[in-house]
């Protein structure tokens, strides 16, 4: 079985109930801090405050440690890619992803042709 680094967009189409998105519905969800503060923060403005907490206490147990090292070259990577625009949390999950054998789950155009992306929107 696969294993995933879901970005924010992932799952919050999961969280929408996105029918292409129904397969990893059964694969352990992997996210940093920076994803769960963006799915709640576009819970908050979508949903309302109850759902955006409701969601942060629910997201908050796949959040995992991040290196100083894949901090590091995640600062790199953006710098690198810097007319792409990508955000902290984009470059943080793909290094963490490629860093940890995992698949850079992603709707992000920018990302759609990289190495170790799986893509779909």
């Amino acid at each position: 079985m696969k294993e995933y680094f879901f970005d924010t967009y992932a799952v919050i189409e999961l969280i929408k109930g996105n029918p292409k998105f129904s397969r990893y519905n059964v694969v352990p969800i992997i996210i940093t801090f920076l994803n769960l503060l963006e799915i709640a923060y576009i819970t908050l403005l979508e949903q309302g405050e109850e759902k955006s907490k409701e969601i942060f206490l629910k997201f908050k147990e796949f959040v995992v440690d991040i290196s100083d090292k894949t901090i590091l070259e995640a600062i790199q990577f953006r710098a690198k890619n810097k007319k792409m625009s990508l955000s902290y949390a984009d470059c943080l999950g793909y290094i963490f992803s490629k860093d940890n054998d995992l698949i850079f789950l992603t709707g992000d155009d920018a990302f759609k042709n990289m190495p170790n992306v799986e893509f779909l929107k």
